[in-house]
């Protein structure tokens, strides 16, 4: 078994081996050559959150398991909050192949799956980013927009607005003008990404103009919450696992209202074969659910795997 740390993940796998990599999970999802197993998922108290996410790619030759969770408590010991293992097993055998290190690996590929939705989903002409939310992984998610739309300029709001500056940062960074704005400015959006922890929805239907696209990459866990109910059920509703997303995603609480039903949530893979048209209308607002699926984790922790063999780096260690 090869054990690949977290170190090393920054030197194997960049962000476009992300988005490839999540872009072909989609599409063997959507062919039913691989599937997610059901999530288990616990609270631990004070915020934490501990599960196990696991899959199964029949065309990749690949079965493994995401171990982790959300500790909020972390910031304080100069850790992320999101924490988390990778482990592979040959399918054949049940032999395991490999441990890899999951916290960056999590963060490129949730920031991959949101930008694949833009891609797919957002008016091409887009120019206006909205970000709600400034923890560890929104710098990733707005990196990842950038690169499938020439966003012209971007708008973000926090519910603790001194983290805000360190977003800012990212944007100077990648030469996009900044602006902390309150909620309703959202409305200047065509394109918002959402990546919080809340238990509350926090974007509101008034907040959203006609045309937008939303991904929703927060909400992972039974009562968390980032967007109100009445906006998911009046968007045109996308997923990567219709599953999760009615039970564990921000579908959860306009399905439990009654406001939406399953059947009309469309699984993004579908998109990405063409058997699904995505935005049929520019005045449509749709929204991307992102749960987070084991399928991804397995895809990315496969391209590290594959490039630590190929440069002699990682602990081989017998079992």
């Amino acid at each position: 078994m090869l054990i690949v740390p977290e170190a090393l993940i920054a030197s194997l796998v960049t962000p476009e081996d992300a988005f490839r990599a999540v872009e072909a999970c989609f599409a063997a999802m959507a062919r039913g050559e691989a599937r997610n197993f059901p999530v288990v998922r616990e609270a631990l108290g004070e915020g934490r959150q501990y599960g196990f996410k696991s899959g199964l790619d029949r065309v990749a030759g690949v079965v493994g398991v995401k171990a982790g969770g959300y500790f909020p408590g972390n910031a304080a010991k100069a850790l992320i909050n999101h924490q988390s293992s990778v482990f592979l097993f040959d399918p054949d055998t049940g032999r395991p192949v490999a441990m890899v290190g999951g916290n960056l690996l999590t963060a490129l590929r949730t920031a991959a799956a949101a930008a694949i939705a833009i891609d797919r989903l957002a008016r091409p002409e887009a120019e206006v980013l909205g970000i709600v939310g400034a923890g560890h992984q929104a710098g990733f998610q707005l990196r990842a927009a950038a690169r499938v739309r020439r966003f012209r300029r971007v708008i973000a709001w926090n519910l603790h607005p001194e983290m805000l500056p360190k977003l800012g940062a990212v944007a100077a960074e990648i030469g996009l003008p900044f602006e902390a704005v309150p909620l309703d400015r959202m409305r200047e959006a065509e394109v918002i990404v959402t990546i919080t922890s809340s238990p509350a929805a926090s974007l509101l239907a008034a907040h959203v103009a006609p045309g937008t696209h939303l991904s929703c990459m927060g909400t992972d866990t039974q009562g968390k919450q980032e967007v109100e109910p009445a906006l998911v059920a009046a968007a045109s509703v996308f997923t990567d696992e219709v599953a999760q997303s009615v039970t564990i995603g921000e579908a959860q609480h306009a399905v439990g209202a009654g406001l939406l039903q399953a059947g009309a949530i469309r699984p993004l893979g579908d998109v990405l074969t063409g058997a699904d048209p995505g935005r049929r209308r520019a005045g449509e607002v749709t929204l991307y659910d992102g749960t987070g699926v084991a399928l991804q984790d397995l895809a990315v922790a496969s391209v590290a795997v594959a490039r630590a063999r190929e440069r002699g780096l990682g602990i081989e260690v017998g079992v």
